[in-house]
């Protein structure tokens, strides 16, 4: 339908052409339309009067949020008062010329509003609605409000995140994150689907769900294994050895052995130590880890002689995979990063690119939007 004509002329522009009105707050929701509005999607993001609230988490980005800066290029914004008739009306003029309707609202507000999937699918039979909940459409907590870090607790993430002082929240905001990207695939499939059939539909997604899904490796072995977790902090509960070592000039490693070629490979090449290989208590996986604290002494004490180039020299010799325990600083200059340059009120904040390329090409939208940049020109728009 319209599309907004993004600044790099270059790029591929796979969603060109479809209209997306997103109403939508904090990360879940416009991580899913940041992407679309990526592929060239136009993404209409429609915000409270005092704007989506994750525009005030922080000011670090030059007076922006780190978090808003991150998931809003190449939208327009646009201020409704959904408890106003004419916002109402104007909206439902925006989602009748829409592909897709996406909404995280609190737990039954879009429906209060009179917006419902249901009811919106049938008056446009090929729209594509998408709900992003904490717990989803039906269920005891249906109702329930939820949040990253309370669903990392719910679902059990945090019962494996931790060391042996304690659970440990995720660094990064892992639930939303997961909703958001289970959300996308939702879209792109629908979407794939409705050019077979003509039809639209609905994708329901929920915070709990979509991080229980990224917790089935230990729900199975907890089911059918009864393997209590361990909280073992920069260690695989079930692989050995996987984990952090600290080497002589207080730096750390992390190593992972995957097979039993890579195990004797390491006690040759790193530990020199080829016989350790066939001990006993280290014949395989299972075995080292049970045996982990006596085998982690091993190797500590070869390690706690090196300094880390000199252990890497020797993984790279032995054709280990190994990882340096990176500060966000290291992060900062790591030689692997890909770049994007965003446009904020402020001026340009340069990102972390995001993981995919396409025939090489990075393909992002470039600018954030000011809260109620767009809101003159789509009332006009869709006046009539």
């Amino acid at each position: 339908m319209r599309s907004l004509n993004l600044s790099n002329e270059n790029i591929m522009k796979d969603l060109e052409g479809l209209l997306v009105v997103s109403i939508e707050q904090a990360v879940a929701a416009p991580y899913v339309s940041c992407r679309l509005a990526d592929a060239g999607a136009r993404v209409i993001k429609v915000e409270r009067p005092e704007g989506d609230f994750a525009r005030h988490y922080d000011d670090f980005v030059q007076g922006e949020s780190a978090y808003f800066v991150w998931l809003n290029r190449g939208k327009e914004s646009i201020c409704l008062d959904l408890k106003a008739s004419a916002d109402k009306l104007l909206l439902e003029k925006m989602i009748a010329e829409a592909d897709v309707f996406i909404q995280n609202l609190a737990p039954g507000a879009v429906e209060h509003l009179g917006f419902g999937p249901e009811a919106l699918r049938e008056k446009h039979p090929g729209l594509i609605t998408v709900s992003i909940s904490g717990y989803g459409d039906a269920g005891p907590y249906q109702f329930h409000k939820a949040y990253d870090l309370l669903v990392q607790a719910e679902t059990g993430l945090s019962e494996v995140t931790g060391n042996e002082a304690g659970r440990a929240r995720a660094g990064v905001s892992v639930c939303d994150i997961s909703a958001g990207m289970t959300a996308y695939e939702g879209v792109l499939q629908a979407l794939i689907g409705r050019g077979n059939t003509g039809r639209g539909r609905h994708v329901s997604v929920s915070l709990f769900n979509s991080l229980a899904d990224w917790m089935n490796v230990p729900y199975l072995q907890y089911v059918y294994g009864r393997l209590e977790p361990e909280r073992s902090g920069l260690n695989h509960p079930t692989v050995s050895p996987y984990g952090a070592y600290l080497c002589s000039d207080g730096k750390q490693v992390l190593i992972s052995i995957q097979n039993e070629g890579e195990w004797r490979h390491l006690c040759e090449h790193v530990l020199e130590d080829a016989a350790l290989a066939d001990r006993e208590e280290f014949t395989d996986n299972m075995n080292r880890v049970r045996n982990r604290p006596a085998l982690n002494k091993i190797i500590d004490a070869v390690f706690s002689q090196l300094t880390r180039d000199q252990v890497i020299e020797r993984l790279d010799q032995g054709r280990i995979a190994y990882g340096r325990i990176s500060t966000l600083k290291d992060l900062a200059e790591h030689p692997q990063n890909r770049y994007i340059t965003v446009e904020t009120a402020a001026g340009p904040a340069k990102l972390l690119a995001p993981g995919a390329t396409y025939d090489g090409e990075v393909l992002v939208a470039d600018k954030i939007p000011v809260l109620g940049e767009h809101s003159d020109a789509i009332r006009t728009e869709f006046a009539n």
